[in-house]
């Protein structure tokens, strides 16, 4: 009998398909040698992430347009392209091609150097979100570890930006982000550590496997709902999702530390800020919702096509769905997140901070003391 919540991938489960292998081999076959095809394998996984990054920034500024349109009984965009489509391209020609401009006394270094540091970090987070057994780019042990510090690099370079501006509401605006930042990086971190003690691990590959005994009764979502909204709550005040936009409050801050940035700086803060939602819907999907775990176990599936789960036809049929169930998830919270935008008021510095170290941050201390003592009191539910 299956237990709901089984603690690791049964041992029918099979490895998947695995993209480098299958590059190698087809290389090799044309005379290559392993070590020529690795290097040709090299640049492939980055460009696959750059450009995965920056479709799901082109699907999700579509939707929030579409979205707060129909929140507000809009239309929306309807003229670039069928049903404004385009219009995430026009906005970035449109910045693409506007005048850069460095204020006359700003650290030009600092300054041009801010928005990087906003970027790349949350653009190489990416390496480890799994879509499948082997289709991620890096299966790393430590993960989870590496996009907690990963983000934590993201808070310097608002802070940078805000001071090399040489503009008091920039200044503001990029303390603002530093502090929530701060006050949000650490409930973030202790709700991710629950899901980590459950599965006994800090790769994605093996908090997935974990969730993938009884299809949708072995999601974490079920085990650690607590944690789950603190997750999801301190993501939006990471990506600075409304109600928790304060570091570019128009009203107070003009656009905080955005706020002398134009044309291709401009767009590199904005698109840093559409890949980190994507990116924390996607971690979302990974540590509470199954990943690329189907609702019907794929034993079953191979059951009703009269194949083993190693076969071939199974493993694509797996592997598909696999891509389109961890975007389909993470795409589900991204609407929720358009959302919230839409029809929550922003909270003034004061609630913000409160609400991140008086409750947020006991609440995640008492949620990863429960899940301790759960792991102790049921080790076959909780990955003893």
């Amino acid at each position: 009998m299956v237990t709901p919540f089984a603690t690791a991938a049964p041992a029918l489960v099979s490895p998947g398909l695995d993209l480098e292998l299958s590059f190698s081999e087809a290389l090799q076959g044309f005379g290559l040698s392993p070590q020529a095809a690795h290097l040709l394998w090299l640049p492939l996984p980055m460009l696959l992430v750059l450009v995965a990054a920056v479709v799901g920034v082109l699907v999700t500024v579509w939707l929030e347009r579409k979205i707060s349109a129909a929140v507000q009984q809009r239309i929306g965009p309807e003229y670039a392209g069928a049903l404004g489509v385009l219009q995430p391209l026009a906005d970035g020609l449109k910045l693409l091609v506007k005048e850069d401009v460095i204020p006359a006394r700003a650290d030009g270094l600092l300054f041009t150097l801010g928005p990087v540091l906003v970027v790349v970090p949350v653009i190489l987070s990416w390496l480890i979100v799994p879509f499948g057994q082997n289709l991620l780019i890096s299966n790393v042990g430590v993960g989870i570890f590496l996009w907690i510090s990963l983000s934590s690099v993201q808070p310097i370079g608002l802070l940078m930006s805000g001071y090399a501006s040489n503009n008091k509401y920039s200044l503001l605006g990029g303390l603002r982000a530093a502090a929530q930042s701060i006050s949000y990086e650490i409930p973030l971190a202790l709700s991710v550590l629950a899901i980590v003690m459950m599965s006994n691990s800090l790769s994605t590959i093996d908090i997935v496997d974990q969730q993938t005994g009884a299809g949708l009764l072995s999601w974490n979502v079920w085990r650690q709902p607590v944690g789950f909204l603190i997750f999801w709550i301190c993501a939006l005040a990471e990506c600075e999702r409304l109600p928790f936009d304060l570091p570019e409050a128009e009203e107070e801050l003009v656009a905080g530390y955005q706020t002398e940035y134009a044309g291709m700086k401009f767009a590199l803060f904005y698109l840093g800020s559409y890949i980190n939602l994507v990116l924390s819907a996607l971690l979302v999907s990974v540590l509470y919702l199954g990943g690329w775990g189907f609702p019907i176990p794929v034993e079953w599936l191979a059951g009703w096509l009269g194949q083993s789960v190693d076969a071939p036809l199974v493993q694509v049929i797996t592997g598909t769905v696999g891509i389109v169930m961890t975007v389909l998830k993470a795409y589900l919270l991204v609407f929720l997140a358009i959302l919230l935008r839409w029809t929550t008021p922003r909270v003034r510095i004061d609630q913000l901070l409160d609400l991140g170290w008086k409750f947020l941050l006991p609440l995640s201390l008492v949620n990863l003391l429960v899940t301790a003592a759960l792991k102790l009191a049921f080790p076959v539910a909780f990955g003893g």
